[in-house]
């Protein structure tokens, strides 16, 4: 699935749009005109073409994309992405982290807008459609609604939200956290370090800132009603070690053995919670020394649980904690970490969003089905001081995070049609 921030269109057509002296062809839906009064058009090659361009910002050759928080590529796809909204008339703004916000003035100042948005960077080797869509789309939404002359009551900004992912400081979502005035974040911060042992405070400087798959199901639009939240964790034993050929099995204390029980733990926890929007996942698993011919005599795991109900997810966590004293004291190791990294508390999606994503669907002709986001999205955070709702697309087996992910254009522009009648709908209340 591609999240975007709102919705899709079914039965498109190939239509011509007249655009000065020159005709426009693209995929579009024709809408009940006693409704709507418009034909709404979505210029799906320049979004095509506008993917592929900041694609080319990558730490990695294509397929792939790899655009890491505050290196080169990243402050070069930022500057892309505002010359993108500067393209149809946005007013863009920065604010500190770097978050970029492209507004459409309301005709009525003063009141609270509507926005919509996604991310940038990406993971090692990922693909060029994840969060960029969210982006992108968005940005082709406003200049959807400018083509037919709709002037919106309540501003709309489509926002860039700063390191949704958390490869390089391993905490993701860190504008939208700032955005949701998150407590802690900036003490984080202010203690964070890369591989590199570059300060966080450092690489924004440099960078200019701061001091359910449904590509299976056949349904073009997913609406969002909730969103899980991860409790990530990491965890670490230690062991004496040795030489692999020197220590008799029956008097080691096997630091890997106790990280690799672990991980079978996790998996057990997770399935004896009796839900299947309980889920749980071993992402990093660190032995050392690493040779082939030394017992481990550590070993580190971050673990990532997930569920929409926060007191089931966090009785995971509970039950996982007591695995791993439990591994510790039977195998003879030291349990010598057991760090809850965060717990974030699960998001509804707001009911008037849902309510006007389901409307343009069912407006525009498009089947669409009520879902839960697994993923992590900076909308998790906006939750807390908005009402946030969120739009998915179908994209190749579900993939993301990957350099083979993909999405079509055709339902990468019903879901900028969607989007559009969503925003219009909600800028208009």
């Amino acid at each position: 699935m591609m999240a975007m921030a709102v919705i899709a269109v079914e039965d498109a057509k190939i239509c011509k749009v007249p655009k000065g002296e020159e005709e426009m062809e693209g995929i579009c839906n024709g809408i009940d005109v006693a409704m709507t009064e418009e034909t709404l058009f979505v210029d799906g090659h320049r979004l095509q073409q506008q993917i592929d361009e900041l694609s080319s910002f990558s730490d990695t050759p294509p397929p792939s994309v790899t655009r890491i928080l505050f290196t080169g590529n990243d402050v070069a796809a930022r500057r892309y992405v505002k010359g993108a909204m500067k393209e149809v008339g946005l007013l863009v703004r920065e604010d500190a982290i770097g978050n970029i916000f492209g507004r459409w003035e309301g005709s009525i100042p003063g009141i609270p807008g509507v926005a919509s948005g996604s991310h940038t960077d990406a993971i090692p080797y990922a693909g060029k459609y994840d969060g960029v869509v969210g982006v992108l789309g968005a940005i082709a939404a406003v200049r959807a609604l400018k083509r037919i002359g709709f002037q919106p009551k309540r501003s709309i900004e489509v926002i860039m939200f700063t390191s949704e992912e958390p490869t390089r400081f391993g905490f993701g979502c860190l504008g939208s956290r700032m955005m949701a005035n998150s407590t802690n974040i900036v003490e984080i911060l202010k203690e964070s370090f890369d591989a590199e042992n570059v300060s966080f405070a450092e690489a924004a400087k440099e960078a200019g800132y701061l001091d359910v798959v449904m590509d299976h199901s056949g349904i073009p639009i997913g609406i969002v009603t909730a969103i899980a939240a991860p409790a990530s964790l990491k965890v670490g034993f230690k062991g004496d070690g040795g030489h692999a050929g020197a220590v008799l099995m029956p008097v080691r204390n096997d630091a890997g053995l106790a990280g690799a029980e672990l991980a079978l733990s996790v998996e057990k926890n997770v399935l004896a919670s009796g839900s299947t929007d309980t889920v749980g996942t071993t992402g990093v698993f660190k032995i050392h020394p690493g040779a082939v011919n030394s017992i481990p005599r550590e070993s580190h795991l971050e673990i990532d649980i997930r569920d929409i109900d926060e007191k089931r997810r966090d009785k995971v966590v509970d039950e996982i904690k007591r695995s791993a004293h439990e591994i510790a004291g039977r195998r003879r190791v030291t349990l010598t970490t057991f760090e809850i990294v965060n717990q974030d508390p699960p998001a509804q999606s707001g009911d008037q969003v849902v309510g006007a994503a389901i409307e343009a669907a069912e407006l525009l002709g498009l089947e669409y089905q009520t879902m839960i986001s697994r993923a992590y999205h900076d909308s998790l955070f906006m939750a807390r001081i908005a009402p946030m709702g969120m739009i998915f697309i179908p994209c190749y087996k579900g993939y993301s995070h990957r350099p083979d992910e993909f999405a079509s254009l055709e339902d990468m522009i019903k879901g900028v049609q969607v989007l559009s009648l969503t925003l219009k709908r909600l800028s208009s209340l």
